[in-house]
């Protein structure tokens, strides 16, 4: 693996520790002539990658989830340094990002095509081949899964791979692609650092066949913009407004403890997490009253502290557009029942934020926050809920409490969203394949049909001379 070398003109990125606010690592950015060196590598390095059998390549990518899993203290040290992710759950991603690149490894070589039934006489077959040069774009919020999965795709089906980082979690994702690159042949894994200026040249460049983007809607839009002009395949997957909805019937103790996971975890900064709550108003009062005490019972401190359950926002940036929405829904008439401010410390820490009977027309319900805010509306019924959670511009993912069968499988049926999770805001089992919607992107998530995405097809037929 090449990365990029500071030169004296080169734009940097001064980057803040956000759980002090004293500078951290500053991120040098790449420029055009970098992306291009280093898009060239990796094109020079795909023929000999794609002859390269299946199986050497899966053993290769076992051996970089085996470093991986090594390195998953370090790994853990820097996320929880660079972005404020709590240290034991920094150190779990890691570990999540090197089983991504063993699942890959295995489900990699059965992927080749299929037979054709035609002339007894000839051999008709569908060949999968790899499309060639692969850009990753990933996010800062849980960078090492994003990364893993998408780069394992397109290593294991036989492409060469040039991965730009978020600028938010540069030195993560750079050591992360150290330790990949470390098992693979030179120039078939290339990482960049730089900002969206480094993100533009390299999505534009024509020698990349494929972008695999996960990260904000707006970014997405101006990435599906761009390679369309000259051809190319966009997968994306972006932004979030996810819905969880609260039938009647339910525990509120258990619910309240559900929507917490959901919106309080890494600080609300994850792609699922819940971001618009709605509850029927039989168990409102309860699931209000519960989810504000898990609000306040937060521990919002050191990420690298084992007693803390919250860490700071990813920066002061990212802690306005928090502040800027739930004022506004203030403003408009929603009820603060916890939090709704900055806490008074150094680093960009908000305080757990619970609000009730919040108008829907408000950013705080159609935007994306990102922030540790559980914004409540409530609803007559579990038609009313389903109606109103399936209101959005996004269709990232969907979480529903029942203790019905027929609600759960009719919000299954109806919820316009890649994911629908029941009873359960988080997890799934290895190789779940979703489709984002609308504003939330497009293209297969992980699993198996992700290995498809990352290649093209070829029909043969060959008569015998």
């Amino acid at each position: 693996m090449t990365t990029t070398a500071a030169r004296p003109a080169d734009r940097t990125l001064e980057r803040v520790d956000p759980a002090t606010g004293r500078p951290g690592r500053a991120v040098v950015c790449a420029d055009a002539d970098q992306v291009g060196a280093a898009v060239r590598r990796a094109r020079d390095a795909f023929a000999g990658w794609r002859a390269t059998p299946p199986a050497q390549r899966a053993g290769m990518l076992r051996e970089a989830a085996a470093a991986v899993r090594g390195a998953a203290d370090e790994l853990g040290e820097l996320l929880c340094a660079t972005t404020g992710r709590l240290l034991r759950e920094a150190r779990e991603s890691a570990v999540v990002a090197a089983d991504l690149l063993d699942e890959a490894a295995v489900t990699g070589l059965g992927r080749a095509g299929r037979a054709l039934a035609g002339d007894p006489l000839a051999v008709d077959v569908v060949r999968r081949e790899p499309r060639g040069v692969v850009a990753v774009i990933t996010p800062w919020n849980d960078p090492y899964p994003a990364a893993a999965g998408l780069l394992a795709a397109a290593l294991v089906t036989g492409n060469t791979v040039v991965h730009k980082p978020s600028e938010r979690s540069d030195a993560p994702g750079v050591r992360l692609g150290e330790l990949v690159a470390g098992a693979l042949p030179a120039g078939v894994l290339e990482v960049l650092s730089g900002d969206a200026v480094t993100g533009q040249a390299l999505v534009a460049h024509d020698d990349v066949a494929l972008v695999a983007h996960v990260g904000s809607s707006a970014a997405g839009r101006r990435i599906a913009a761009t390679v369309g002009e000259r051809g190319a395949r966009a997968l994306l997957e972006n932004g979030g407004k996810d819905p969880i909805v609260v039938d009647a019937g339910v525990d509120p103790v258990w619910a309240a403890g559900q929507i917490a996971t959901g919106a309080f975890t890494n600080a609300g900064q994850l792609c699922t997490a819940v971001e618009r709550v709605y509850v029927v108003e039989e168990v409102a009062d309860a699931v209000v009253a519960e989810l504000g005490r898990r609000a306040e019972a937060l521990v919002v401190g050191d990420p690298a502290d084992p007693a803390t359950t919250m860490g700071p926002l990813v920066d002061d940036d990212q802690l306005a557009v928090v502040a800027t929405h739930v004022d506004g829904a203030v403003e408009a008439g929603a009820h603060l029942v916890t939090g709704g401010h900055r806490l008074d410390r150094s680093g960009s820490f908000y305080a757990p934020t619970v609000l009730d009977r919040c108008p829907d027309d408000v950013p705080l319900l159609r935007e994306e926050t990102f922030g540790p805010v559980a914004p409540v509306v409530r609803v007559a019924d579990f038609d009313e809920a389903l109606r109103r959670a399936s209101a959005s511009a996004y269709g990232l993912a969907a979480t529903v409490l029942t203790p019905r069968l027929d609600h759960a499988l009719r919000a299954a049926d109806v919820l316009d969203v890649g994911t629908v999770k029941v009873n359960a805001v988080f997890g799934g089992a290895p190789g779940g394949s979703a489709d984002p919607r609308r504003g939330s992107g497009a293209g297969a998530g992980y699993g198996p049909d992700l290995l498809d995405e990352m290649t093209v097809r070829k029909a043969v037929h060959l008569e015998g001379l």
